[in-house]
């Protein structure tokens, strides 16, 4: 299983990767520019957070490790892990219905709240899983 070592980094795909999960006390790294933006990522077993301009993107219980998130107009895609199930919650377009898949497996629709936050469990194992949020 993979952690990001250095807590965030830009991949040369234009996407970004984070999270230790492995980290038993609570590791933060602000003002990561990437693309224009400015990222602040708090990692550790318990939990792992992502904001981009002060703003909330990422929160998983327990901690996970993130690689490849892109973000879109439409929606999400990344590849979650780490050493057991977890939920993230994910920031998205207020009260808008998604679709979810899950390693390609439809996962079902789901509307994010007033706030715009999506809430979602995946099973993680021995390897990331794929997860894909696109608005309806």
């Amino acid at each position: 299983m993979a952690v990001i070592s250095e807590l965030i980094r830009s991949e040369a795909d234009g996407t970004i990767s984070f999270g230790d999960y492995s980290l038993s006390a609570k590791a933060k790294l602000d003002n990561f520019e990437h693309q224009g933006d400015i990222y602040k990522v708090k990692t550790c077993q318990e939990i792992t957070k992502l904001e981009r301009n002060g703003m909330f993107v990422y929160e998983s219980v327990p901690g996970t490790a993130v690689m490849n998130l892109k973000a879109t107009d439409t929606g999400l895609t990344f590849q979650v892990e780490g050493p057991e199930d977890a939920q993230f919650t994910v920031e998205l377009e207020d009260e808008m219905e998604y679709d979810i898949k899950i390693d390609g497996a439809d996962a079902g629709k789901m509307k994010t709240n007033l706030g715009g936050k999506l809430s979602v469990s995946v099973e993680l194992g021995e390897h990331p899983v794929e997860v894909e949020i696109q608005k309806c």
